[in-house]
């Protein structure tokens, strides 16, 4: 893609978010998803081949359908209570219905099916933007209305996460699995959100941390399915040394950084009387550490698959910069010993 036209794009992203962050009018927040969702959707077909032409008609559908959805709870929110400003929803009906769009705008289950089926058909550097960027925007919306309707939350939550784990299970391609890795997490996020805000940026901003180093790690070793991971051995025998440590961070494992808020969500969520949702939350995350020990398994302790007629492939020195991957696996991997730091500064 010409730099010039690259540049535009990701200056459109960036503008796009920072809009719907800065604003306190719902059309304001509303042309910002807008900005961004337009400035994504080039990045998503640069590569000509039906499958991300694909993708990225199912991406624009849904997030034109969630802008729509958004746009029309808030001019009923006008329509009944007389003001535009975001941190004034009052009326159950608009607040329910933003709510669910910034589900869909999010990928939360049961609105979910169609992020799977997107991040298949795009590149790991589309992806890993997808992923991460993308969702801060919706996040913004979400903990700025502080939605009156906990039974809602709590059950997109519930089923997030569920839905999270047991649809990453029968998966080989990478990018599904991350998809689905993602639903779950976000699950996480959504479930603590009426109840305690700074978890919830807590949750995300450690969320997109390991993230960040997953998608590298595969861009690295260019791996799109579980079956390449076998070859990483010979490729970086260091960094698939530490894969492993940042697939069980993924999946919340003590000593790990991704231990530390979902034990704190579980924490909160026993304060709150709600051990049971506490509970069922905690099992689901055994579904997703599941699928992350699968693909530890394939990456360090199976053999390529060969057969004697195969040729071996080309294993040329990856281009990519690997700094950004040092530091985010550093913090994906050490950071769980400033848990007491998080909670005084969470208490302020």
């Amino acid at each position: 893609m010409n730099p010039y036209i690259l540049a535009t794009l990701l200056f459109g992203l960036g503008l796009g978010t920072t809009i719907t962050f800065a604003s306190s009018h719902w059309l304001l927040a509303w042309m910002g998803l807008e900005i961004n969702t337009l400035a994504i959707l080039p990045l998503m077909a640069q590569h000509h081949h039906p499958r991300a032409v694909e993708a990225t008609t199912k991406y624009f559908l849904t997030q034109a359908t969630g802008a729509a959805m958004l746009l029309f709870a808030s001019t009923t929110n006008a329509w009944l209570t007389g003001q535009w400003d975001i941190q004034q929803m009052s009326h159950p009906l608009p607040v329910t219905l933003i709510t669910l769009a910034l589900a869909l705008k999010l990928g939360l289950a049961p609105v979910h099916a169609w992020l799977p089926e997107v991040l298949q058909g795009l590149d790991l550097t589309t992806g890993l933007i997808l992923s991460t960027w993308q969702k801060l925007a919706p996040f913004a919306l979400l903990i700025q209305i502080q939605p009156s309707n906990p039974t809602l939350l709590v059950a997109l939550g519930v089923i997030s996460t569920l839905i999270g784990g047991w649809g990453g299970l029968n998966q080989t391609q990478l990018r599904k699995i991350l998809a689905y890795s993602s639903i779950a997490h976000l699950g996480w996020m959504i479930l603590v959100l009426q109840f305690s805000p700074s978890l919830t940026l807590l949750t995300l901003s450690t969320y997109l941390l390991m993230t960040f180093s997953t998608f590298l790690v595969f861009k690295l070793n260019t791996s799109t399915n579980i079956n390449s991971l076998a070859t990483s051995w010979a490729k970086a025998p260091a960094l698939t040394t530490l894969t492993p440590l940042i697939l069980l961070s993924l999946g919340g494992l003590p000593p790990l950084t991704g231990f530390m808020p979902k034990w704190l969500i579980l924490q909160e969520l026993t304060k709150q009387d709600l051990a049971p949702t506490a509970t069922l939350t905690a099992l689901a995350a055994l579904l997703s550490l599941y699928f992350y020990l699968r693909l530890s398994y394939a990456m360090t302790l199976t053999m390529s698959p060969n057969v004697t007629t195969g040729t071996t492939p080309w294993r040329l020195p990856s281009l990519q910069t690997t700094f950004p991957l040092a530091i985010s696996t550093m913090a994906t991997l050490a950071l769980l010993p400033l848990t007491p730091t998080v909670m005084a500064l969470m208490t302020l």
